[in-house]
């Protein structure tokens, strides 16, 4: 009996040793993630000013928003720069990959320059394209005058807003780049050598054995440049100041729920914008997982 005791204490001994050390993390995830989540769900059917105490006013709040032709704007951008950049990304990113998986003397280097625009800090990166794309004394157009070719307005047109900060995100895909560089060690060079002996050219060794092999991180990088680009705030924020000119041609989605929820005080706006950002990201990412059964292969399957 006393040995039954004493493995049961033992046991229970354990069991709260373990919940002790977790305790930190379970805390943390209860406070950072799963309180702010809930009373975000709250705040956005109350009329919650951040300051003055909430009032319930049920589903008003997303009335407003349809209602709201700024909230269209943003959501017509925002969709616009995804379609611009989520297919510019995944284009440019498995072609340098390709390109940088080539055995060469400088690979290293090379794979090196590539990386490096991701180490720069965001705010950093908008400042400095900023002064580049400049329309009157940028760099950039400056180098299209000495040879012949009119520079756009970039930032200053309703046109180009939106391509310009599509155009700097690309600048910063070498995270992309490394996975894809990732995905293409992973095949193995028997198919290669075999398509070799059956006189297949690069070009369809590229068609035929790697793009098929790699469409399991082609549907990764689809997913996160979808939610990294419904989020965009940082670019166009900076590049703007804040106010998504010209014509709100680069108010962003993000950049309205900031202005409602610390310019404007409309909390309980901001919460049901998060809310319904979170909606049309789960959607896009429902469709692409649905249709990822027709084009993503497996090796073994």
């Amino acid at each position: 009996m006393r040995q039954i005791r004493a493995g049961f204490f033992n046991k229970n001994k354990k069991e709260i040793t373990g919940w002790l050390f977790a305790f930190p993390w379970l805390a943390g995830l209860i406070t950072f993630y799963i309180y702010p989540l809930i009373s975000s769900i709250f705040y956005s059917f109350t009329a919650f000013k951040g300051i003055t105490p909430e009032k319930f006013n049920g589903i008003q709040n997303y009335i407003d928003l349809v209602h709201d032709g700024v909230f269209w704007i943003s959501l017509k951008n925002t969709f616009v720069y995804t379609v611009l950049v989520v297919p510019a990304s995944l284009i440019f990113g498995i072609l340098l990959a390709i390109i940088l998986n080539v055995k060469s003397e400088g690979q290293g280097v090379y794979r090196v320059i590539t990386f490096i625009p991701t180490l720069v800090p965001v705010v950093a990166v908008s400042i400095i394209w900023q002064w580049l794309l400049n329309s009157q004394f940028g760099l950039v157009n400056y180098i299209l005058y000495k040879i012949g070719l009119p520079g756009p307005p970039w930032f200053g047109s309703e046109l180009w807003a939106k391509p310009s900060v599509a155009l700097i995100s690309l600048w910063t895909i070498g995270t992309t780049v490394l996975i894809y560089l990732a995905g293409l060690q992973d095949i193995p060079k028997d198919y290669y050598e075999a398509a070799t002996i059956d006189g297949s050219s690069a070009f369809g060794k590229v068609i035929h054995i790697t793009l098929p092999l790699l469409t399991p991180v082609i549907f990764f990088n689809i997913i996160m440049g979808i939610i990294a680009a419904v989020q965009q705030f940082t670019l166009p924020f900076i590049i703007t100041n804040g106010q998504g000119i010209p014509a709100n041609s680069m108010m962003f989605y993000s950049m309205l729920l900031y202005k409602n929820a610390f310019q404007y005080f409309k909390m309980g706006a901001a919460n049901a914008m998060a809310w319904i950002m979170f909606v049309i990201i789960m959607i896009l990412t429902l469709i692409v997982q649905y249709t990822s059964k027709k084009w993503v292969h497996y090796m073994g399957e």
